[in-house]
């Protein structure tokens, strides 16, 4: 039996966890559920799952859970605040973490797991884009379990060779090929995108996601945030990272080798499997996601991404290529971009270029430690807002 945490319950990836949990009870119980200011769906979690601790964002939060938790009888330990996330990520009860909390919120607690030792199952890209170094040296060091659980690297993960050990000369690794659905926004005239609306940008043709990732997909800052979270992950250069417009989201991704083969992973568009395979390896189990018709699918399609469509893919692949402090800088800015769209304070296209004049006013230096990283975020945190018209 795993105990699992999951951090970012009332989420997307937390809500698909659950399921494939559910599926499971002889396999899996839930120590802790943790979730921002989503009481009431956490409520409704913890009468379902019955885990020993939840914690939320703030002593507000906190009260009115326990008043709901109370009335339905329920001795769930409530907590609030990054000290109790980095406690239930870290606790000796818990096995296994799910890192499913968006942004950079998500970094305390997941380097918290990984010191630990614990399994970590990585939805939170940020974690690793912000501190890349860090986190996989508290792996290596504490003897953690690092599982990817976005579909594309989960994808590359499937396609690589036992004990791979993100050494990629050493197997034969030519490539990685990251796919992309291309958005919302794919085929629409560049020249409008100044216009795209919050609903607009929110509505993926494809994937059921939250709304900041929904935009970082329209952007495709997601994809970028990838091409650095597979660096870390797989130990592969920018260089030999592609990214792969594929708009019917079937293909996850691919590695290309040196002979001329190239293994994908393919699958319907559903969280759930990455989950549930990363839960379960090197086992499979069932995920609640059916398989693939390829007959009724008849064509899969590949193009180059634009550029000058999608400018936040190269503000990435530039970060990677800076190093240091710069991803953790371009991330900050980007979540500060993203939020204003959404309170519809700046439009769609200003994302980029305010993210472009966050990193241009911010040289990269060494980050050692996670304060280093998390003062980084902040200045950036800061400049961005700055740069925003009140």
């Amino acid at each position: 039996m795993q105990h699992i945490t999951i951090l970012g319950s009332t989420g997307s990836i937390g809500v698909s966890t659950l399921d494939v949990v559910a599926r499971h009870p002889d396999r899996y119980s839930i120590y802790a559920l943790t979730a921002q200011n989503k009481v009431e769906e956490l409520a409704q979690q913890c009468a379902r799952f019955r885990p020993k601790v939840a914690v939320v964002g703030s002593a507000a939060a906190a009260q009115k859970l326990q008043e709901l938790l109370r009335i339905q009888g329920l001795s769930t330990q409530v907590e609030y605040g990054e000290t109790a996330l980095c406690a239930v990520a870290s606790a000796n009860e818990c096995d296994a973490v799910m890192a499913a909390i968006v942004g950079a919120a998500g970094l305390a607690p997941t380097l918290a797991a990984a010191r630990a030792g614990k399994k970590v199952l990585l939805a939170n890209k940020e974690a690793l884009v912000m501190s890349g170094q860090l986190l996989m040296d508290a792996v290596a060091a504490n003897g953690s379990t690092l599982m990817p659980i976005d579909s594309e690297h989960n994808a590359i993960f499937q396609c690589l060779p036992d004990g791979y050990g993100r050494v990629p000369a050493q197997h034969g690794i030519a490539k990685i090929l990251l796919t992309a659905s291309g958005g919302p926004f794919l085929k629409r005239p560049v020249e409008t995108l100044e216009h795209v609306t919050c609903e607009e940008a929110v509505a993926h043709p494809k994937w059921v996601m939250g709304r900041k990732i929904s935009v970082d997909s329209a952007t495709m800052m997601n994809k970028g945030l990838e091409v650095i979270e597979a660096h870390w992950l797989f130990g592969v250069p920018a260089a030999a990272i592609d990214v792969v417009i594929h708009p019917q989201s079937v293909v996850h991704s691919m590695v290309s080798y040196v002979d001329g083969s190239v293994l994908a992973q393919l699958g319907n568009p559903d969280m759930r499997t990455p989950i549930a395979h990363a839960l379960a390896y090197p086992e499979r189990i069932d995920s609640g996601v059916e398989a693939i018709d390829l007959v009724k699918i008849a064509q899969l399609t590949f193009e180059q991404p634009d550029l000058q469509r999608f400018p936040c893919l190269k503000l990435a692949y530039d970060a990677l290529h800076a190093g240091g402090s710069t991803p953790a800088v371009m991330n900050a800015a980007n979540e500060v971009a993203v939020q204003a769209f959404l309170d519809r304070r700046i439009g769609f296209r200003m994302i980029d270029r305010l993210i472009a004049r966050v990193m241009d006013a911010m040289p990269s230096c060494a980050v050692d430690d996670i304060e280093s990283v998390c003062e980084q975020d902040r200045r950036a945190r800061v400049l961005a807002n700055s740069y925003i018209q009140p």
